[in-house]
């Protein structure tokens, strides 16, 4: 069998958003392919949030080494403070100094053909870096989204460091996937002489098996009559690149003019990793009544909390217009009514609408949002609303994704002398 360095931050048993699932599926079905994962991941310390739900996915092929790693806000602050090169590029740098001799060695031991690193952690990317010159293995970069953009990361010095380890991934990269076309488009225009043929697309998915599970703990949704529209907004939700803000004031208004009222319509916000900055604008809008925030569960509870959703709620800025939240494929195979405040131009909203799906409206407007939302909840309540084709749903599978990186995997691995690898010997 042939195997695959994998680094990983987001791997059980850190549990959060559904990002997790993009690696832990790769490796489930990856032996599948012919391919074993060797699993580099963070030790469960650094994660502000963990569990065993979901430890048993892991599968019995997998090598996975939880590698040194701290978070500076939370193990080396001092009331709360830290200086600011502690957590260049992030605040898991210090995953570094475990992962790439913890790398070497797995190179030395299990003589993988390919590397393969995976974003939104950036150290992630530089332990892929340092292990590909060190061994002279080929390196698949999962960038997922865009690095960078113009304001992105906010703190300039931040976005320096970033926009270095981009264009030395890329640089330096045998593949860079992407997980949607917009975000293909902006690398190639951002390094016109870098070749088109590097980067590749293998979009998030969802995985059948899990929503078999959670289907076990849910009943089929029940009619809306007699109670409030219930419309779910699984994950994240940051200031930024979801800012409910135009929502909330959209709400206020139509609850001022009586279109919209808590006998109608109750929207729970679960998980958003940011309660303490939604709390003070619920209350300034007055929109406790309708809008409520939850906190995380398990993700088979949050897959089972989708598929018993009257409605599901899908936030995406302008500036992510190259980005697909991931649970967007979770919700298309939940087969409930979706609303998407989003730009009509972006990624998110040509996915839904490639899936049969135009309930969408603007995000940063609140008469668009308005319009928007009482559309599809006339559409909802009437049992009208657009539900994802099956054609949609059965292409968004994680084992078709999987089938996707293993053909990538295949392109560019090589064969691995049994002697050594490059570095390994003078480094371990």
């Amino acid at each position: 069998m042939n195997r695959v360095l994998m680094i990983a931050y987001h791997y059980p048993p850190m549990r959060g958003s559904s990002g997790i699932q993009r690696t832990l599926k790769f490796s489930q079905y990856l032996p599948q392919h012919g391919w074993q994962p060797l699993v580099l991941s963070a030790s469960p310390r650094a994660y502000a949030n963990s569990g065993n739900d979901q430890l048993a996915e892991i599968p019995k092929e997998a090598i996975v080494h939880r590698a040194f790693a701290l978070d500076t806000s939370r193990h080396l602050s001092v009331r709360g403070r830290y200086v600011g090169w502690m957590a260049l590029p992030d605040r898991w740098v210090s995953w570094c100094l475990g992962a790439i001799p913890a790398g070497l060695r797995l190179v030395r031991k299990y003589k993988p053909q390919v590397i393969w690193s995976t974003y939104p952690i950036a150290s992630a990317k530089l332990i892929g870096l340092a292990l590909h010159k060190l061994t002279g293995l080929p390196w698949i970069a999962d960038l997922r989204d865009p690095m960078t953009d113009v304001d992105y990361p906010a703190d300039p010095v931040t976005r320096r460091f970033y926009r270095w380890i981009e264009e030395k991934t890329v640089r330096n990269c045998a593949l860079a996937v992407c997980t949607t076309p917009g975000a293909i488009v902006t690398y190639t225009k951002r390094f016109p002489d870098i070749p088109a043929s590097r980067f590749a697309l293998i979009e998030n998915g969802y995985d059948e098996e899990n929503f078999a599970n959670a289907a076990a703990l849910q009943k089929p949704p029940t009619p809306v009559a007699g109670r409030p529209f219930t419309l779910i907004h699984s994950g994240i939700i940051y200031p930024s690149e979801r800012d409910p803000v135009p929502l909330f004031e959209a709400l206020a208004s139509l609850k001022e003019g009586g279109t919209v009222t808590a006998a109608r319509l109750r929207i729970v916000l679960r998980a958003t990793a940011h309660d303490s900055y939604l709390i003070p604008l619920i209350e300034k809008y007055g929109i406790g009544d309708i809008v409520s925030l939850a906190p995380h569960i398990a993700y088979r509870d949050a897959l089972a909390e989708m598929l018993g959703a009257d409605g599901l709620l899908v936030l995406q800025a302008t500036n992510c217009n190259h980005q697909i939240p991931a649970k967007l494929y979770e919700y298309l195979r939940a087969r409930r009514p979706v609303l998407a405040l989003t730009d009509a131009i972006g990624d998110t909203a040509a996915a839904l609408r490639h899936a049969g799906i135009d309930t969408i409206g603007p995000l940063d407007d609140k008469a668009g949002i308005q319009e928007a939302l009482l559309r599809f909840l006339e559409l909802a309540e009437a049992g009208r609303a657009p539900l994802a084709s099956d054609e949609a749903v059965a292409a968004n599978s994680r084992r078709a994704r999987t089938a996707e990186l293993a053909r990538l995997l295949q392109q560019v691995s090589v064969s691995v002398p049994s002697a050594q690898v490059k570095g390994t010997s003078e480094a371990c």
